[in-house]
C-alpha cells in the first residue's frame, strides 16, 4: 500500500451520473447535518460561530480531496473543544493557529513515517477516559447559556473548576425562560430521531428556536448578542510565529495531532465495516494534517474525520470523496447566503445541540462496562484519565494516561515472566525432570535445567540474576523457547549470569533461542562469548550435550 495515494483517484474511475446524484444527494443532508454542527462546536471552543463553518469547509474540503478513505467527513468535533478554548483563552487566535498549523506538521510527518498503525497502541481506556471527560466538560461549559446566567465583567471562565464555580456563585442570575427554551430544544432533540431520521433534529430545534425567540420577543441572549457575525468566504490570513510561542505551544499541538488522528481513523474504521472498503490510514493522516493547515490559515480550527457525520453520509448513498467535496461546498453556499440569520440562534439552544453532543460522545456505557469487567489497572488507568480531563486539561491528562498505562503494562509483563526450575522425581546417575509439554525427560546427575517464559526486558531482566547454582552443578541448560524477546538490560544480566558458573566451572547452554534473542546475543558478543556449539536447537540435543560434558568432567 502506497504512503499517498487519495482515495478519490481509485473513486472515480468508472464514476458515472448515478455515482454522482448519490453523493450529491448525500453531500447536501451531511452539510445541513453539519451547519448547527460547526456553529454549535465553534461557540463551544470560544471562537466566533462562523470559524466553525470555515474548518466544515476548508478542512472538509481538503481533507476529503487527499484523504485515504472513500466516505470520511471531516470538520470540528467536540473532542477538540476543550483543549482548543484553552488555547484561545490565553494566545487568541494567533496562539491557535500556529498550534493548529503544528498539529498538521505533524499529523503530515505521522503519515510520511508509517506511523498510522501505531495508534492502535493507545489504549483503549485512555480513549474512553478522555473522551467521557470531554463529554463532561461540554456540558458543564454550556451550563451558563442554558441557564441564562450573567457573570461579573472579567470573570475568569476557561477551566473547567472555575466554570462550575461561577456557576454555583453566580446562579442568583438565572433567567428562566432560557432554561425552559433550552429543555424544551433538548426534548425536541431526543424526541426527534423517533420522528425522522432524514432531517436532523439540531437544524429543527435552531430554525425553531430563532423563530420563536425573534417573534415572542423572550428575553434570551442570541448568537448575535454576543458574537459578531460575519458574512462572507474564508480568508487568508497568514500568522506572526515566534520561537517561544512554538515552544509553549508544542504539546498543545502534539494533543491536537494525537486526537485528529485518533478519531479520523476511528472514523475511518467504522466507514470501511459500513461500505466494504479499506482506508489508508497513512494517507489519511497527510490529508488530515493538510486539512488543518489550510483550515488555520482560512480562519478555522483543528478538524478530524466525524464519525456520526460519515455514518450519515454512508447513509444516505455517499460512496466516493465527492460527497465530502459537495458537503463542504453545500456549506460555503449557506455560509455566503445565510450567515446573517446565525445571529437569531438562542444560546440555550446552541446549549441544547451540545449538552446532547455531549451524551452521543460520553461513552458512559462502555466506561461503566470497564468499571465492573476490566483488571485494576485499566480501570486506573480510565479514571485517571477521566478525573484528569475533567480538573485540569487534555495535555496532561493524555500524557499522565500514557505514562501510567506503559508501567502499568511493564509490570503486568514483569509479573508474568519467570525463571523456573525443573523438577525433579527422583534422584540417581539420571535423574528424571519434570518438562510440562512433553512429559519426564532424563536428565544427567550434574545437571541443572532452568525455564524461561515471557518477555526478557528491564522490569523482568533481574530474574537471570535469581538462577541459583551450587558448586555440585557441572552444566545449567537455560531453556528460552517461551522468551519471544530480550532486551540490552536481559542480555546484560544474561552475561552477568554466565561470567558466575564461568567462574565455578559450569558449564552454559541455551536451548531453543528465539530469532530476536538470538539477534541481540550476536550483536552484544554473547554468542561469540558462549560459543556456538553451546546453543542447541532444542531440550533433547540440550541434555545430550550436557551428559558428553558431565562425562568428560
Amino acid at each position: 500500500m502506497k504512503t499517498f495515494q487519495p482515495k478519490i483517484l481509485t473513486a472515480l474511475k468508472g464514476y458515472n451520473a448515478k455515482k454522482f446524484s448519490s453523493d450529491l444527494v448525500a453531500g447536501i443532508i451531511v452539510a445541513i447535518i453539519a451547519l448547527p454542527l460547526s456553529i454549535a462546536l465553534a461557540i463551544a471552543s470560544g471562537v466566533n460561530p462562523e470559524q466553525g463553518l470555515y474548518t466544515a469547509i476548508v478542512g472538509g474540503f481538503v481533507i476529503a480531496l487527499l484523504g485515504g478513505s472513500r466516505v470520511n467527513i471531516s470538520g470540528p468535533t467536540a473532542a477538540f473543544a476543550t483543549i482548543v478554548a484553552g488555547i484561545y483563552a490565553t494566545y487568541e487566535m494567533g496562539g491557535l493557529v500556529v498550534a493548529t498549523i503544528m498539529a498538521g506538521l505533524i499529523l503530515i510527518i505521522m503519515g510520511i513515517c508509517r506511523l498510522g498503525a501505531l495508534i492502535k497502541y493507545i489504549p483503549y481506556t485512555i480513549t474512553t477516559g478522555f473522551t467521557s471527560g470531554i463529554a463532561i466538560t461540554i456540558v458543564i461549559g454550556q451550563l451558563k447559556d442554558w441557564f441564562g446566567l450573567s457573570y461579573p465583567t472579567g470573570t475568569k471562565n476557561v477551566e473547567t473548576i472555575e466554570k462550575v464555580e461561577n456557576v454555583v456563585r453566580n446562579f442568583s442570575t438565572v433567567n428562566w425562560t432560557a432554561f425552559a427554551v433550552g429543555a424544551v430544544a433538548l426534548a425536541i432533540l431526543i424526541v426527534w430521531p423517533y420522528i425522522s431520521k432524514k432531517i436532523p433534529g439540531s437544524l429543527i430545534v435552531v430554525i425553531l428556536g430563532a423563530l420563536v425567540v425573534k417573534f415572542a420577543k423572550l428575553e434570551v441572549n442570541t448568537i448575535g448578542d454576543l458574537y459578531q457575525i460575519t458574512r462572507g468566504l474564508p480568508k487568508f490570513s497568514a500568522p506572526s510565529i515566534s520561537f517561544s510561542m512554538v515552544k509553549e505551544l508544542l504539546p498543545s499541538a502534539f494533543t491536537i495531532a494525537i486526537l485528529a488522528a485518533i478519531e479520523s481513523l476511528l472514523s475511518c474504521v467504522v466507514s470501511d465495516g459500513m461500505v466494504g472498503s479499506h482506508h489508508n490510514s497513512n494517507t489519511e493522516l497527510i490529508a488530515q494534517g493538510c486539512g488543518n493547515i489550510a483550515s488555520a490559515l482560512f480562519g478555522g480550527i483543528p478538524a478530524t474525520g466525524a464519525i456520526a457525520r460519515t455514518a450519515a453520509n454512508v447513509k444516505n448513498g455517499g460512496r466516493t470523496p465527492v460527497a465530502g467535496i459537495v458537503h463542504a461546498v453545500t456549506l460555503l453556499l449557506v455560509m455566503v447566503a445565510l450567515m446573517p440569520y446565525a445571529a437569531l440562534i438562542p444560546m440555550p439552544v446552541i446549549a441544547a445541540i451540545l449538552i446532547m453532543v455531549a451524551y452521543n460522545m460520553s461513552e458512559w456505557r462502555h466506561f461503566l462496562d470497564i468499571c465492573k469487567t476490566a483488571p485494576k489497572s485499566d480501570i486506573l488507568v480510565l479514571i485517571a484519565t477521566f478525573v484528569l480531563t475533567v480538573s485540569f486539561d487534555l495535555v496532561v491528562a493524555i500524557e499522565a494516561g500514557l505514562v501510567m498505562a506503559a508501567f502499568l503494562f511493564m509490570k503486568r509483563m514483569a509479573d508474568v515472566t519467570e525463571v523456573r526450575k525443573w523438577t525433579y522425581v527422583a534422584e540417581d546417575d539420571n535423574a528424571i525432570g519434570q518438562d510440562e509439554l512433553h512429559g519426564l525427560k532424563a536428565v544427567p546427575k550434574g545437571v541443572i535445567v532452568y525455564e524461561v517464559n515471557g518477555p526478557m526486558f528491564f522490569a523482568a531482566a533481574d530474574k537471570f540474576i535469581e538462577i541459583p547454582i551450587s558448586d555440585n552443578d557441572k552444566v545449567v541448560i537455560i531453556r528460552m523457547r517461551n522468551v519471544p524477546a530480550m532486551d540490552t538490560t536481559a542480555m546484560r544480566n544474561l552475561t552477568n549470569a554466565y561470567k558466575a558458573c564461568e567462574k565455578k566451572g559450569i558449564a552454559m547452554i541455551l536451548s531453543h533461542v528465539n530469532e530476536q534473542p538470538m539477534t541481540a546475543m550476536k550483536k552484544a558478543g554473547f554468542y561469540d562469548m558462549v560459543g556456538e556449539e553451546f546453543f542447541c536447537a532444542n531440550i533433547d540435543e540440550s541434555l545430550e550435550k550436557a551428559k558428553s560434558l558431565v562425562e568428560a568432567k
